[in-house]
């Protein structure tokens, strides 16, 4: 039998969390709770989770600071509930890392829904986890991409990345020396119309890069940059 996810909700108030709870556990995901975003870092890092729903207004630590602190140690996929639905929080949240964000006040079949989607596509979940032999492989030099097992290896160490990084750089290998704008990039990756947020794809560009190039300089390079117009993948020797 798959196991369940595990999903931990942080917000201060504790009707929302009864609310979310209450959803998804007739999903059958097991739910733990943070009502404040020190609590939340300390859950987040003592214990691992298949999915974060965080929201980005409370006291104290706001969700911005703790989205940002859990992703200097951890790829839990997290989204991110903002009760001001502004582009500023929009493009703050996916500067530090967040996957996806939803509006309050919100549908609980609609988090549920975004929930789910998150899950299938996640790196770090193993609640979907595939066969350990993996036939769908993307290889290049220095740089392999195992999509059964939404693996990343640069030069043999494996790289730790969020689902959105994964499917950004799944996306660009997948069409090599293509170059996609910033407008593509967004649509075909994030599958949502941000308009105005086009930092979203510089900033995930960069934090792609940098973990690449962490284990393999090469590998990062691969990630090229046509000026003036948006990214490409590049197939590189050396």
């Amino acid at each position: 039998m798959e196991q369940a996810a595990k999903i931990l909700i942080v917000d201060d108030e504790e009707r929302i969390r009864r609310l979310l709870k209450m959803y998804l556990e007739r999903e059958n995901y097991i739910i733990d709770e943070a009502e404040d975003g020190y609590s939340a870092i300390y859950k987040a890092e003592e214990f691992d989770y298949d999915l974060i729903i965080l929201d980005i207004m409370m006291p104290g630590k706001d969700g911005i600071e703790v989205c940002k602190e859990i992703r200097e140690k951890k790829a839990t996929p997290i989204i991110m509930l903002t009760a001001k639905g502004e582009e500023v929080n929009r493009v703050q949240g996916f500067e530090v890392g967040t996957d996806d964000y939803i509006v309050k006040p919100f549908s609980p079949r609609e988090v549920v829904l975004r929930v789910k989607a998150l899950l299938r596509r996640s790196s770090s979940t193993t609640f979907f986890s595939k066969k350990p032999t993996s036939k769908d492989l993307i290889v290049f030099p220095h740089l392999t991409i195992d999509n059964d097992a939404h693996r990343v290896m640069a030069d043999g160490k494996e790289v730790s990345l969020t689902p959105k990084e994964y499917e950004l750089l799944l996306f660009l290998a997948k069409s090599p020396d293509k170059v996609f704008d910033r407008e593509q990039l967004l649509k075909e990756v994030w599958q949502y119309e941000f308009f105005g947020d086009l930092r979203t794809v510089d900033t995930h560009v960069k934090r792609l890069r940098e973990k690449l190039s962490k284990k393999s300089e090469s590998a990062a390079k691969m990630i090229g940059t046509v000026w003036g117009v948006g990214y490409k993948f590049e197939v590189v020797s050396e």
